[in-house]
C-alpha cells in the first residue's frame, strides 16, 4: 500500500491473484497526511498507461517520458508499473503523487532533493484535450491548439462523461481510396479504453 509515494521495488497497479489495485493517493494538503482527492492509477488497459485522477475523473496522462522511467509489466496476472531505478547507497528515487495534483520523481542525496522528472509537463498532457482524430499543439507554451488529422475536418460528436468534453473532427468523406496508412511522428499513443492493439506489428 504506497500511499502517495513509490519507492524502488514496489509495484502500481493491479494483482489479478489478490484481486488487488494499488494506487498512488496525495495527501489532502502540505501539511494534512490524510488522503486527497488525487489519484495517481494504473489503467489495466491494453497498452497500460497512468491516469492522474482528481475527484474520479481523469485530468491527465501519461506519455513517453513517464514511460522511459518505469518497467511495466503486462501478463495475465497482473498489469503493473514499478520504477526503473537502480539503487545506491548515497541517494534515494521516490515517485511521488503530490497534493497539488502533479506526480513528482524525487532523488534525495544527503540532505538535498532534486527533481528528475514532473508530470504534467505541457498543456497537452490534459485527458482529451482535443477530442475524436485531432491532435493537440502546444501554442507558444501558454495554451493549446487542436488540429484535424488529415482528411478530418472540425465537427463530430461530442465525447460524454470525459474531463473535457469537446467537438473532435469527422471525415471529410467516406470514400476509402487511399492504400497506405499516414504517418504522424511526435505523437502519444491513444488511450486503448475502446481501441484495439496489435502489440505485434511494433
Amino acid at each position: 500500500y504506497p500511499t502517495d509515494t513509490l519507492l524502488p521495488g514496489m509495484k502500481i497497479g493491479w494483482d489479478r491473484t489478490k484481486n488487488l489495485t494499488k494506487n498512488l493517493t496525495s495527501w489532502a494538503s502540505l501539511y494534512d497526511p490524510s488522503s486527497g482527492s488525487r489519484v495517481f492509477a494504473i489503467e489495466n488497459w491494453t497498452v497500460s498507461h497512468g491516469l492522474l485522477i482528481n475527484s474520479g475523473q481523469p485530468q491527465f496522462r501519461t506519455g513517453p517520458s513517464y514511460s522511459n522511467l518505469v518497467n511495466i509489466t503486462e501478463t495475465e496476472e497482473e498489469i503493473s508499473h514499478s520504477l526503473n531505478i537502480t539503487t545506491n547507497v548515497s541517494s534515494i528515487s521516490l515517485l511521488q503523487m503530490t497534493y497539488i495534483g502533479s506526480l513528482e520523481l524525487l532523488e534525495l542525496i544527503g540532505g538535498e532533493r532534486h527533481s528528475l522528472f514532473y508530470f504534467p509537463d505541457d498543456f497537452c498532457d490534459a485527458y482529451n484535450e482535443c477530442g475524436v482524430n485531432s491532435y493537440c499543439n502546444i501554442a507558444r507554451n501558454t495554451s493549446t491548439e487542436c488540429v484535424c488529422i488529415e482528411g478530418f475536418q472540425r465537427g463530430g460528436q461530442y465525447a460524454r462523461g470525459l474531463t473535457k468534453s469537446r467537438q473532435g473532427c469527422a471525415r471529410k468523406s467516406f470514400s476509402c481510396q487511399e492504400k497506405e496508412f499516414k504517418k504522424i511522428r511526435n505523437m502519444k499513443l491513444p488511450d486503448t479504453q475502446k481501441t484495439i492493439v496489435d502489440t505485434k506489428v511494433g
